[in-house]
């Protein structure tokens, strides 16, 4: 039994060169950028977020539940407030499984 082989008539146009390619209006976007939206997401709270994730890395959402809880117990309701949101833009669901 023999093979053959059928090239395409335009090499750039073939099924398999489609499939392979990159369509010219892809791009990348860079979400901090000058427009207002980049404004908005670069809020302090997301600053200490991620600077807390930096320094403690998976175990940080429930480091900031202990300090919310230390926060508490020390009569402090604005760092409370701070670290639980800090706990709940990390794992949101942490503080429902940690009061059972």
């Amino acid at each position: 039994m023999s093979i053959h082989f059928a090239a395409s008539r335009r090499p750039a146009r073939s099924g398999l060169a489609r499939c392979l390619s990159r369509p010219a209006w892809v791009a990348a976007h860079n979400d901090n950028g000058a427009d207002e939206t980049a404004a908005r997401i670069d809020t302090p709270l997301l600053r200490a977020t991620l600077e807390h994730f930096a320094a403690h890395g998976l175990a940080a959402a429930g480091q900031a539940y202990d300090k919310a809880n230390a926060a508490l117990a020390a009569g402090d309701a604005a760092g409370q407030h701070h670290w639980m949101a800090v706990c709940r833009m990390l794992d949101r669901r942490l503080p429902a499984r940690r009061r059972r």
